[in-house]
């Protein structure tokens, strides 16, 4: 049997369409079954239709994507993947890349992909943590705005009511409210 995975991020613009693409490329592919989801690659940890691909395989089956950076962005997360699949005698294919576990100079590419997709993620990163940077020195990035009203945990402290209390209150962690009435300095 022929098993498709396909995802998009959740931070992709063209979710919808780049999701339907892949799913058309599965079916055209000969898939039986797909499971598709919209979340980051950069972990899998949380990619709970890639997790019920993966326990859905069986001996015999193929793992279908069309391409490596839909399955994952880090070389050890390919690694596990590929060994997990390995062990319970599943084949991994690629639609739109010449890479499948089928043979040794595809099993190779594969790894050299996953490098490369890992290798793009930190670039991505670096680029992200640099632009950051240099808002900061303009004094145009201030970072995410502030969701919890200092001025009721003040008012609640000046009430008499402790750290616990204003948590519980505010429903939010004893911590953040120490750490504010740190901050604004009581």
């Amino acid at each position: 049997m022929k098993v498709g995975y396909a995802r998009v991020s959740s931070v992709d613009g063209s979710q919808e369409t780049g999701l339907d693409t892949q799913v058309q490329l599965l079916k055209k592919n000969g898939c039986d079954k797909i499971f598709t989801e919209q979340k980051s690659g950069t972990t899998t940890k949380g990619r709970n239709a890639l997790r019920e691909c993966l326990d859905f395989v069986r001996e015999g089956d193929e793992f279908v994507f069309t391409r490596i950076d839909r399955v994952c962005r880090n070389i050890l997360d390919l690694q596990l993947i590929v060994k997990e699949l390995n062990e319970k005698g599943v084949v991994l294919n690629a639609t739109e890349q010449p890479i499948s576990t089928k043979d040794a100079s595809s099993k190779c590419f594969l790894d050299m992909l996953g490098v490369f997709s890992e290798f793009e993620t930190n670039l991505r990163r670096e680029r992200q943590l640099e632009g950051i940077a240099r808002a900061k020195e303009k004094g145009v990035y201030q970072g995410r705005k502030a969701k919890i009203d200092i001025d009721r945990i003040k008012l609640l402290k000046q009430e008499g009511l402790g750290a616990t209390a204003i948590a519980k209150d505010m429903n939010i962690h004893r911590d953040s409210v120490y750490r504010l009435l740190k901050k604004v300095g009581d």
